[in-house]
């Protein structure tokens, strides 16, 4: 981001801290361009004296604005940060976004920067709210979950669930109990039942096919979803999305001794997931993807390698979203500990042969980072 263009960013703000943005984002490094050209504004400002809009986001640090504007600035389109020592929430759209923890000095520079790496201004706000320069490395890219703020509002942490092993290896994503078993018999370890029927019978009856399966073989079989039926069948773990963990009793999961899975699609939703201490932490989409929808674009290999490093030593890592044969190996290169696949495997002509291959590329990767 050059300094001219700072000044678009940085709409009002004194030249120190345009330069400071700037400075910031010529050490991030490449990344793909943002969706919306922000535009930063860091003195309050009402919408009756400013034509504001989508691309615009209003940094209110001192209550300058009422309810009233507020609410006419988010009908408008534009987004509001609200800042009360160190609470801050993002209001964009349908959505709030709240956090707490100690502000960076130079957080609204940092906040410009990672905006400017394309990057959602829920996922920006985490960077910049946790940014530190004499923290970060050469790249100033955050390096700890623990370093970057809280989501406030959650519901208690409680009990940590049980932990899985770091490296899940080939992770297949199957639609019913007879491809779980089918892949155990190949030898694959770890497997997600994800059936998609609405008819309870039917989701009991696969759900408790693949976990008795799946304890026969002794291999991992997480449950999609479906985490009362998952629970009482004993899986060994239950996979959730951001949209499901609401709906799941999150404590009696984890005193099961249940593993669990969760989904999230960049820094917010990883902050969310951490929260709740869970046994992985899924990231996706990689890469463009038909098997589901996904709200967000693909996050990029430069992205997971990012989120990588924010989780190492800490929980392990799955990469899931629009990842085949050819794609695996540049996944695997970014440290990641497993790799979740489904078309890969489901749509193969030939099933054993798909799988053989897909099991030589992590074994390769295993040897590899042996060796070093």
């Amino acid at each position: 981001m050059s300094d001219a263009r700072a000044q678009v960013w940085l709409a009002d703000a004194q030249p120190q801290l345009q330069a400071y943005a700037s400075r910031i984002r010529a050490r991030l490094g490449e990344w793909r361009p943002p969706v919306l050209q922000w535009r930063i504004w860091t003195q309050a400002v009402s919408n009756t004296a400013l034509e504001l809009g989508p691309g615009d986001l209003v940094v209110d640090q001192g209550h300058a604005l009422n309810a009233t504007q507020q609410a006419d600035l988010l009908e408008q389109g534009a987004a509001l940060i609200v800042v009360a020592g160190e609470s801050v929430s993002l209001s964009w759209g349908q959505n709030v976004y709240s956090l707490r923890g100690a502000p960076a000095e130079q957080w609204i520079a940092a906040l410009a920067a990672f905006l400017d790496c394309g990057f959602e201004p829920q996922d920006a706000l985490c960077l910049s709210w946790g940014w530190r320069d004499d923290a970060a490395g050469a790249d100033d890219w955050p390096r700890d979950l623990d370093a970057l703020p809280q989501v406030s509002g959650l519901p208690p942490s409680g009990t940590p669930f049980a932990a899985c092993p770091s490296r899940l290896g080939l992770y297949a994503v199957v639609p019913d109990a007879q491809w779980v078993e089918r892949l155990l018999d190949l030898g694959v370890k770890t497997i997600q039942l994800r059936c998609k029927s609405t008819d309870r019978a039917t989701l009991e009856r696969e759900i408790q096919r693949a976990v008795a399966v799946g304890n026969a073989h002794d291999a991992r079989v997480f449950i999609n979803d479906h985490s009362a039926l998952a629970l009482q069948a004993g899986a060994y773990g239950v996979h959730l999305g951001q949209e499901d963990w609401p709906n799941a009793d999150m404590e009696a999961l984890a005193r099961s001794g249940m593993r669990l899975g969760l989904s999230t699609h960049g820094i917010y939703e990883m902050l969310v997931a951490w929260h709740f201490r869970p046994s992985y932490i899924a990231t996706g989409a990689v890469f463009a993807t038909a098997t589901k929808h996904v709200a967000t674009a693909p996050q990029g290999l430069e992205r997971l390698r990012c989120y990588i490093r924010l989780s190492a030593g800490k929980v392990p890592s799955v990469a899931i979203g629009g990842i085949g044969l050819a794609e695996l190996p540049r996944v695997l290169a970014t440290s990641v500990g497993s790799a979740a696949v489904v078309s890969a495997i489901t749509a193969a002509t030939d099933v054993p042969a798909a799988v053989a291959a897909l099991q030589q590329v992590f074994e390769l990767d295993y040897r590899a980072s042996e060796a070093v």
